[in-house]
């Protein structure tokens, strides 16, 4: 039998959010690789074709942009008032027109 959800038996470990040293040294290293290399980057990519430019921007951009996901929305119709029904189904009629 584990731990319950959110109990650890580390007090005292990285908290959460903070990526670990690890992670820290190596986007660090790579950070400092890219920025010494600028020059002959930038000289590959003007060697590229056109199309392969645009496929390299587009994969560059997935590290900038955040990327969206679906969501989807539950609602319990059983459990809202009255009021709050006849308030979804009027701006739904207004989304409509």
């Amino acid at each position: 039998m584990g731990l319950s959800k959110g109990v650890t038996n580390n007090p005292n470990g990285r908290p959460k959010g903070i990526p670990n040293k690890s992670t820290n040294d190596l986007r660090q290293w790579v950070g400092e690789f890219i920025d010494g290399q600028r020059e002959q980057i930038l000289k590959d990519w003007q060697a590229l074709e056109p199309k392969d430019r645009i496929m390299m921007f587009e994969k560059l951009m997935r590290f900038v942009l955040p990327t969206l996901q679906a969501t989807t929305l539950q609602t319990d119709f059983e459990q809202l008032t009255d009021n709050e029904l006849d308030y979804i189904i009027e701006e739904l009629k207004q989304a409509a027109m």
